[in-house]
């Protein structure tokens, strides 16, 4: 409980980790100014610290869950940052998503955790929503060429799996299957620490 009532921040220990390296990579990849959709923003952590980052971009978090919702929400009004909207209800796997136009779509650390559906969702939405040019970045861990990058993915998909059989590490090779369906051409793959890739689409 806080002073004005009920503290609904959400913590996801991995940001505190990754977020450093992701803004290095979004330094470069981002336009200078703009909107970002931001993808299943889960606590809102990342999208405060970005937004905080990069003030000359309008951050547009969305996530399906009410909870999270709370907790981006709670995150804002904590961190003060100005150049985050209110997060919007969206679910990837959708046909139609409430926002119609971004100039970047930023997505972490979401297509191992939901099934399938939501990445080919995610792929469908960025190849309408963007402008030709425009990048979709990812960032996550990845199988490639059908095997595990290290042991301990391996180890994680395993967890992934037993707490859902439509979750998994997927195969880059497929995600970029379903991208270029979509009207994206992949632009980079870049090593992250802990056994992750940034990987960044461009829409043709």
């Amino acid at each position: 409980m806080t002073a004005a009532g009920p503290d609904h921040r959400r913590h996801a220990p991995a940001t505190q980790r990754n977020r450093e390296p992701i803004l290095g990579v979004l330094r470069r990849v981002l336009p200078a100014a703009g909107t970002v959709l931001e993808i299943a923003s889960g606590s809102g952590e990342h999208a405060v610290f970005l937004a905080g980052s990069l003030p000359d971009l309008i951050w547009h978090p969305t996530d399906p869950d009410p909870d999270n919702r709370a907790s981006i929400r709670a995150w804002i009004a904590e961190t003060g940052v100005t150049n985050v909207t209110a997060p919007a209800s969206l679910d990837a796997a959708a046909r139609a998503w409430p926002v119609t136009h971004a100039d970047a779509i930023v997505c972490i650390n979401m297509i191992h955790i939901s099934p399938w559906p939501a990445t080919q969702g995610l792929m469908a939405g960025a190849g309408r929503t963007l402008p030709t040019g425009a990048p979709l970045y990812l960032y996550g861990p990845y199988r490639r060429d059908g095997r595990h990058t290290a042991p301990s993915n391996e180890d994680f998909d395993h967890s992934l799996k037993a707490q859902n059989a439509e979750w998994g590490v997927r195969d880059l090779e497929e995600v970029c299957a379903a991208a270029a369906g979509s009207g994206l051409t992949l632009d980079e793959v870049i090593e992250m620490p802990a056994n992750n890739l940034s990987v960044v689409f461009r829409r043709g």
